[in-house]
């Protein structure tokens, strides 16, 4: 169990001022322009120690991330783009960061932007978090009336700025290249890699795209020194991560835990268990809705939260949005109501995903009813192999995986549903 002295987000629940002088007070903004001093490379190699992976799903090493940004500026200016368009159904870890303890993000935006040789930075924000918006604009400008943005930002010899840009309410934008789209004024549609954002991102030049925890993170794992922060979690699963419990829990909740923390130890201890005993539980959604559910029976034994054991599984930690389902969940019209969400978001711009997110979400909606032809549920899964992979970005892989999901542990309900809606049994089809 992380231990309260150890929690990097001291204002998670917004029970302390989340003014500048209250962020101070918690030890945030203190001694930045000296950590700044220290260097690029010291600041990257320290990242590359704490083994910090990124935040926002893809779990990709952020030290590492950083050192792709040229050393030497070729003429172009290099940005940091902070991906805070939260939009992933069940995901709500960041809006809390932003909203009650924003200068953890301020503070990280300036050593991260320092550490690539940007001098701007911009955050992208969800189009329907206002209030998010309006608290991070208020700590924004107490950090340039302070003196810690802008010119000698912090007193550490290096100009920077930062902006916060509020989008229109689109998933898609939360891929990064359609993130830098949106923010260039275009439609928000990903764009073909190579080449990547470290070579040609924002208005075509360096950019590095990361996660609101994952910046929000970085002055504390400076400060407290890499070995800290490893020593949390499995190797190669290091850290702290906040985790958004969302479902048949008894008390859902966002809470900042040690990685690597059995899944039991996480739902007994901060969700004051599952709904109706462990014996209710049925599926997990581990990390928000792009990945694929596990039963019940795997998540009660051994289940460990991180990166590799959710993987091993055939699933994965996401952003750490943990949904929990009961018994009384219909699965199929669960799965189905993300099939839907995903064709709904779809931006149109590959055929696998324009044609095969609306294919799968018809036939799931013929799967709940219980009206369509037991072949149909193989067909339906190579329906989903020929979207996964096969687009631009990955919102075809996040479309094709729940259902993939579904039919890998749940296939016997689904069959279930179609003979009993032969024969007339109505208790086994889904409520219209």
């Amino acid at each position: 169990m992380l231990a309260d002295k150890d929690r990097i987000f001291t204002n998670l629940y917004g029970m302390h001022d989340r003014s500048l002088a209250g962020a101070q007070k918690r030890g945030h903004w203190d001694g930045t322009g000296d950590l700044v001093k220290k260097g690029r490379d010291w600041i990257i190699d320290t990242m590359k120690a704490s083994g910090l992976r990124g935040r926002g799903g893809a779990g990709f090493p952020t030290g590492l991330k950083w050192s792709f940004m040229p050393k030497e500026s070729d003429g172009r200016p290099s940005y940091l783009v902070v991906n805070a368009d939260e939009s992933e159904p069940g995901t709500c870890k960041d809006r809390e960061i932003m909203r009650h303890d924003p200068h953890t993000l301020i503070e990280g935006c300036l050593i991260a932007s320092f550490a690539m040789n940007a001098n701007t930075c911009y955050i992208y924000l969800r189009g329907e978090y206002i209030r998010e918006r309006e608290a991070l604009q208020a700590a924004i400008d107490e950090a340039y009336d302070a003196g810690l943005l802008g010119k000698n930002a912090a007193g550490s010899g290096w100009d920077f700025d930062l902006f916060l840009h509020h989008g229109a309410g689109a998933y898609i934008c939360g891929e990064e290249t359609a993130l830098l789209e949106s923010l260039e004024g275009k439609k928000g549609m990903p764009r073909m890699k190579p080449p990547f954002p470290a070579g040609a991102g924002l208005y075509g030049c360096p950019t590095t795209v990361n996660n609101v925890e994952s910046i929000a993170v970085v002055p504390t794992i400076l400060r407290r020194g890499a070995e800290w922060f490893a020593g949390f979690g499995r190797p190669n699963n290091a850290g702290t991560k906040v985790f958004a419990i969302s479902g048949h829990v008894n008390n859902p909740c966002v809470v900042e835990e040690a990685m690597s923390i059995p899944f039991d130890e996480l739902i007994e201890r901060h969700c004051g268990g599952i709904r109706g005993g462990w014996d209710n539980l049925k599926a997990v959604i581990p990390g928000g809705s792009s990945v694929p559910c596990l039963p019940g029976h795997v998540m009660r034994k051994d289940a460990i939260m991180d990166f590799d054991w959710l993987r091993e599984q055939r699933s994965g930690l996401g952003t750490a949005a943990v949904i929990v389902m009961d018994n009384s969940t219909d699965i199929i019209k669960a799965i189905w109501r993300l099939a839907a969400f995903y064709k709904h978001e779809s931006c149109g711009q590959c055929t696998p995903c324009r044609e095969g997110t609306g294919w799968m979400m018809r036939v799931m909606d013929r799967l709940v009813k219980g009206e369509a032809e037991v072949e149909e549920i193989d067909m339906l899964l190579d329906v989903t192999r020929q979207v996964e992979g096969h687009t631009i970005c990955a919102l075809g892989d996040a479309a094709a995986w729940p259902i993939q999901g579904l039919i890998r542990h749940f296939r016997d309900e689904i069959e279930d549903r179609i003979k009993a809606k032969r024969t007339g049994r109505v208790s086994a089809v889904a409520a219209e």
